[in-house]
Parts: structure tokens; sequence; C-alpha cells
């Protein structure tokens, strides 16, 4: 994964060696995401600017990833794993130069131009994670999209003369685009028709389309397996972060099985690191470091169990503020160890890890889905969490490991894997206290589909958010330094400090006035929907239970009673 800064839109007077220079300053600014290499392209129309992390084919796969013929310049940030696929599927020959995964975007664009089909059509074929931004220097036309679920960040905006600039990180942009926003997740832009389209639906969306549809546990879990080898395609050492939790350890489950073999040549060749490395962090006795060793010494995982103090946490927030470019309480209190344990992974040499995110939001893990009075809204919470997930969850895995330049993979938000979880309707994913199998607890069909994976202390461990799990002294020191910080006044006053989205508590306080000495503008304040992920936050959880709606503290143990329940059973 890497980093990718683009201009669009030039004009015959503009002075494109000026424009190269502010290019390469404002790129900089990213490049803690790919300190491998930087490349530039420049043309008469357009300016890309390319960091990169180097994960397949580090000695040729550099970037802008330019045709044979000189006409397409492509910049992307992202992998695509089914790329040995398409390229056997083209119907157009084409003069591949590198073995990178990303140039099969040049092809398939290409062809998709040449028989009419368009952008959408091959976005569609693409199984990856992404955000890129192509050339057409022929046509004087650029194509920007993002993948689908929005797993690689991206942000647009115009500059002062009109002209379109995209970055992977807001901080590229803030300063000179007064309309900076986040590019919508599953969307493409062509600046020659100045049409934003949806590419991405699915018929699972809707409830009527699943009502009924039950997936075997077999299934499930096959398509689970193929969506951890289909990412561990790598040229370089990599690992998974194991929490100790059901999701994390399941990715290391899986993971384990075929780390002796390397991905790229059809697990016909002995992997170059076939040592599973696990990595977890957490204060001095935290629930997770505790889990995490239990499920490292059953699966044979070389772990690395990390601690970190309260005050290095501390110490860290206002970098984790301006890398995660984030005020959401939940998110922040997450990143922040997620972001020390990738600087320990760096340290390590390793370049790639897989992660855990996703599976709460296909099978309705967190714990307010106790509440939900029936299969319908159950399904279409899990698509609102879903198409949340760009905003919270993705972003804090990303940014919080690329800030060291560690690519973070998320097979739980495999496209094929999405495909096969969430077309089961929902009433097979609920809890329901009243019975004695799996499904007496949340993900009970995604346990009984791994059923033998793990020791059942962690297949049948209770959840906990990730910031509650390295440690409750974690959240209690953070609002009593907020407490500390934030004074009564200042907090009623709120409103008029910040009139987006405005801070309900002294710990939404304290991180958005770090946040505002970042990124001051309105704009940029607006790119952080609510500043509230919470499951009160929520329409349906408040409907589900009225006690969510007084609830201000994000923290899975503040949610009335739900957390009890669960633990008691």
């Amino acid at each position: 994964m890497c980093s990718i800064f683009g201009i669009f839109g030039l004009q015959p007077g503009d002075d494109l060696q000026a424009l190269r220079r502010q290019s390469l300053d404002l790129s900089q600014r990213q490049r803690h995401r790919g300190p491998d290499w930087s490349g530039v392209y420049v043309d008469d129309g357009a300016i890309l600017v390319h960091e990169r992390l180097a994960i397949v084919d580090p000695a040729g796969g550099s970037q802008p990833l330019v045709s044979e013929d000189g006409q397409l310049a492509l910049a992307v940030n992202g992998e695509i794993y089914n790329h040995k696929r398409l390229k056997g599927e083209l119907q157009r020959p084409y003069a591949f130069r590198t073995e990178s995964d990303c140039e099969a975007i040049n092809a398939l664009y290409r062809e998709s131009d040449a028989d009419g089909s368009g952008p959408a059509a091959f976005l569609n074929r693409l199984n990856g994670i992404f955000a890129f931004a192509l050339w057409d220097k022929a046509k004087g036309r650029a194509i920007v999209a993002r993948d689908p679920i929005g797993v690689v960040p991206l942000y647009w905006g115009h500059d002062k003369e009109g002209r379109l600039r995209v970055a992977s990180e807001m901080k590229a942009l803030v300063d000179d685009c007064a309309d900076v926003a986040q590019f919508p997740p599953g969307h493409w832009y062509d600046t020659a028709t100045d049409q934003l389209t949806k590419y991405y639906e699915r018929p699972w969306r809707d409830y009527a389309a699943v009502e009924g549809v039950e997936v075997p546990p077999t299934e499930l879990r096959e398509a689970f397996e193929a969506a951890v080898h289909r990412q561990l395609m790598t040229d370089v050492p990599y690992g998974v972060l194991l929490s100790g939790g059901l999701d994390s350890s399941l990715v290391a489950a899986v993971a384990a099985r075929y780390a002796r073999h390397r991905i790229e040549e059809d697990d016909k060749a002995e992997a170059w690191w076939p040592r599973l490395h696990s990595f977890a962090i957490g204060l001095k006795g935290s629930p997770d470091l505790a889990a995490a060793q239990i499920a490292a010494d059953a699966l044979g995982t070389v772990h690395h169990g990390f601690e970190y103090t309260f005050e290095e946490g501390l110490d860290a927030v206002p970098e984790v503020i301006r890398h995660v470019e984030t005020y959401d309480v939940t998110t922040i209190r997450a990143s922040t160890p997620m972001f020390l344990l990738a600087r320990r992974i760096k340290a390590m040499g390793v370049k790639m890890v897989l992660s855990g995110e996703g599976s709460d939001e296909i099978f309705g893990g967190y714990l307010y889905f106790h509440k939900a009075p029936n299969a319908r809204e159950f399904h279409e919470e899990l698509i609102r969490k879903l198409d949340a997930l760009n905003n919270y969850d993705c972003l804090r895995a990303n940014k919080s490991m690329m800030a060291w330049g560690v690519e973070p993979r998320v097979p739980f938000l495999d496209r094929e894997f999405l495909d096969v979880a969430m077309r089961m309707d929902a009433k097979f994913k609920m809890v329901d206290k009243n019975r004695s199998d799996a499904q007496r607890m949340e993900k009970g069909v995604l346990r009984q589909a791994f059923d033998g994976y793990l020791p059942e202390s962690i297949l049948w461990r209770q959840k906990e958010q990730f910031s509650d799990g390295v440690g409750y002294g974690w959240i209690d020191g953070l609002k009593a330094h907020a407490e500390a910080q934030v004074s009564d006044r200042e907090l009623a006053a709120a409103d008029k400090r910040f009139p987006v989205n405005p801070p309900q508590t002294k710990e939404a306080y304290f991180y958005r006035s770090v946040f505002e000495r970042f990124y001051p503008t309105p704009a940029a304040a607006e790119t952080v929907p609510g500043g509230k992920s919470i499951a009160c936050s929520s329409p349906a959880a408040i409907a589900w239970d009225a006690s969510f709606a007084s609830m201000a503290d994000p923290s899975g143990r503040a949610v009335a009673g739900v957390h009890e329940q669960a633990l008691a059973g």
C-alpha cells in the first residue's frame, strides 16, 4: 500500500515546474505511507505523484505505472488480489511492463474503453483494496475510483484555480482545497463528464433478497479461508494482528495453515518467511495480551506481545490525531495502541499484517445487536455499519498502521467473502438467549463454522472493543486527563467554538481541540461524520433500546446493561 497525489485540469498557462515542486512537497506529507520510493508523472493536463510501500514486485513495480505507448499513467494505493486471473481473462493484448498487481487496472481500463463497457464494468471485477487515479493522455480524461467498502482512504477537492486534486490523506489537500472531502467508497469519477457514479451495488443490501437464505457452515468457512489465502499475496515479510478475540484469532488460524507456501507461486514453492509472526499490544495485565498468548500458543505462531504505559499512549495522542485525521472518540482510543504497535512491527522489518476488521459489521458482533427486535432490522443495521466502516474501523486500521509504513489487510471485507456472508438471512446471525446452541452468543454462526480451529476459551470469548481489551485503565485514564484539561465552561460553550459536530464530553472536546490545531478549516471538520461512532449514535440502536439515546460514552462497557447481560448469559 502507498499514497497517491494528483492534480487534474491543468491549463496552458499553468507553471508546470512550480506545480510539480508543490505536488512533491504536498505528497511528502504522506510519505510515511510509502517510504520505499517516490515517483512523479507530469503531463500538460495532469500531475501524479506516488509514494511507494513495496509489497508485490519490490524491484520493478514503481509507480506511476505508464503504459508502453505512454498514453496511460496510473497511481494506485492498494492491492488487487485477483490480478493474475484478471490478466489471464483479457480479451485484448496488453504489454505489461512490471509484475505489479496494480498494472492490471491499466489493461482493464483500455479494454473497457475499447469495447464500450466503461470503468464500472472492470471495477466490479476487481477483488482488492484500492484508491487510484488514472490519466488518459489521449482523451485528456482522468478516472478516480475507490474500493467498495473504503478500506483504503481517499480525499478530493478543488484548489482556488478550480483544478481537481486527489490524495490518500487529507493533510495533502487541506491547505489548498476549501472543499476537501472524502471520496465515497464504491464510486468512480470521470473528469470528462464531471460525473460521480456508484459502481458497487449488491443484491444482499435489500433484506428481501436474503430472507430465508441459509449458508452452510462449511461454505462460510471455505469462503473465509479463500479470502485469507488471497490476501497472503506478498513478496515481503508479513504477520497477523492478534488481540486474542474471535476475529483476529480466526484470521491468524487460517493464515497459519497457508504460511508455509508462497501464494504468488500458486503454493508450489516454499514461503520466503515460513514462520507466521503475530503481534499484540496492551497495558500491563490487559485482557488482550493474555488471550493473545493463549491463541498464539495454540496456533504455533512466533508471538510478540508488547506492553505500553498510559503515559506513552497519552504522549502519542496528538500524533495519532494528526495521522488518523479524526476527532471521533472511539477511533482515537483504539487508534493509539494500534499506532504504537505499528511502530514496533515496523522496527521488526514486517511490512504487511492481516487484521480482523469487518467481522462485527457482517455478523452483528456489537453488543447492542442483542437488542435487535427482528431479522430485517438486524440486517438493515448491518448494512448501515458496513457503509460507515470507511469512517471508523477501516480508517483507524489503515492510517494507524500506515503511519509507520505497515500495510493492514482485512480478509473479512474481502469482496467474495462478503457476498457469501451477507446473503445469509440475518435470523441466523441473531442472538437468542433461549437457545443452547451457537446462536446463544453474538457471531455464533461464525464460531460454529470454525469449531475446532481455536481453543474453546478463544472461540467463545465474549466481545471486547479493542480500546477496552488493551486494558480498562486506558479509557479511564483518558477520561481523567480530559477532565483535568477541559473546564466546565469550555464544554458548555463547545457549540460556539466548534459549530460543526460540537463535542458532547470533555474527552471529545480535548480530541477536537487537538484536531483543530492540525486541521482548522470547516471542511476538514466535516470529513468526520458526527464525531461519535458509538452504538448509541445509531438510530436503530436507540429504537431498540431508548437508554442508548442518553449515552455519551463510546466504551462497550458503558452501554447500559448490555455488556453485563451478555456476560451473564
